[in-house]
């Protein structure tokens, strides 16, 4: 984001780094887009997606009625991650007549009167045209601060993504190591460091699958195009390691926990959490009840970036004890979703906190 200092507002925010004149605009910041589609076989993406987010922009289409099943599950799901701070964008104001943007704005207010997102702006762009982009800047400029960050804690990075540079017929000397994409939730990394990525992958031993975590270094580190010797917290990086790429190829280590060797929590395959229910299924047409949970049920959980199934063992009003499929890190006080089976599909159900 660049600032034309010598235009007025909105027009002075560009994406550019020259004015529409010519003239040099200066860099205000750099901001990630982590995008998530709103179907629910996605919504865990989205739930891993926003543990690393600052804020949002929900984007809703003016030519159709707000609000479609996914809008209420995502803006739930914003809810119990706790982002709470959102632009709203109307977008494809292009295909509609005035009156019916009006409508749909009208909409889009009555849907988030009395949330908490009552006060959020709503910005009316078509973005296919370009058009109001500049209002959308100064939107996220104004309601979307980079918040602070701690530096002096262990680095923390959950894994969004891990992949494999190299092309097919690379002869092995000229091999690249793994490479993991996420974004520091706290701390610095820098290149030299030797990290840990857990839980790790499984390993069979004696008929038993064990998860063991990685321990390698960091040779580079990205953002977008930029090399750089270290990354603080905020936007997406990606972390080039000395590990087999075999080991990061296809997304193969989403899911883990990225931190400096010997400092993170250990892993576990039980947690407890004190849990809340929504009042109605997310994603569905039909607006169900949920009902409560049951002993022996099975649960999928998003934690971090991590998704897996669990089983109910223990319950009460307020806690559940659930054993999982694959292990997490044991993270005391962190926000998990939890979803459940639902007409044949996994939705969206509540959330809880772990003790």
């Amino acid at each position: 984001i660049y600032v034309c200092e010598n235009l007025p507002e909105p027009d002075r925010y560009v994406t550019e780094p020259k004015c529409p004149g010519g003239a040099e605009a200066k860099f205000l910041r750099r901001v990630s887009y982590v995008d998530a589609p709103g179907h629910e076989v996605l919504m865990a993406t989205m739930l891993s997606g926003a543990a690393l987010m600052d804020g949002a922009l929900l984007v809703i289409a003016a030519n159709e009625p707000c609000p479609q099943p996914q809008t209420r599950e995502h803006f739930a799901a914003l809810s119990i991650i706790g982002v709470d701070k959102l632009v709203i964008v109307q977008n494809k104001v292009d295909v509609v007549t005035e009156e019916q943007a009006r409508k749909n704005y009208e909409q889009i207010k009555k849907f988030i009167k009395g949330t908490w997102a009552e006060g959020a702006p709503i910005i009316p762009v078509s973005a296919l045209h370009k058009v109001n982009i500049d209002a959308l800047l100064m939107a996220i400029q104004k309601y979307i601060p980079t918040p602070e960050r701690d530096l002096s804690k262990p680095p923390l990075m959950y894994v969004a993504r891990s992949f494999d540079i190299n092309k097919p017929g690379t002869p092995p000397e000229k091999l690249k190591g793994g490479v993991v994409g996420g974004s520091l939730i706290q701390g610095v990394i820098r290149v030299g460091d030797e990290i840990e990525v857990s839980p790790g992958v499984p390993v069979e031993k004696g008929g038993r699958i064990r998860y063991e975590p990685l321990i390698t270094k960091v040779v580079n580190i990205r953002a977008g195009e930029t090399d750089l010797t270290e990354a603080k917290p905020g936007g997406l990086i990606a972390i080039g390691t000395e590990l087999d790429p075999a080991l990061t190829k296809a997304d193969k280590l989403v899911g883990n926990v990225v931190s400096r060797a010997g400092t993170l929590p250990p892993i576990t395959y039980e947690l407890t959490l004190e849990y809340h229910l929504l009042e109605r299924v997310l994603g569905t047409k039909e607006l169900l009840k949920v009902e409560p949970l049951r002993p022996r049920e099975i649960l999928m959980i998003t934690m971090g970036t991590s998704i897996t199934l669990a089983i109910i063992t223990k319950m009460t009003k307020e806690y559940i004890e659930l054993r999982l499929r694959r292990p997490v890190i044991d993270f005391r006080g962190v926000r998990v979703a939890i979803s459940r089976q639902v007409l044949g599909r996994w939705r969206l159900i509540g959330w809880g906190i772990t003790k």
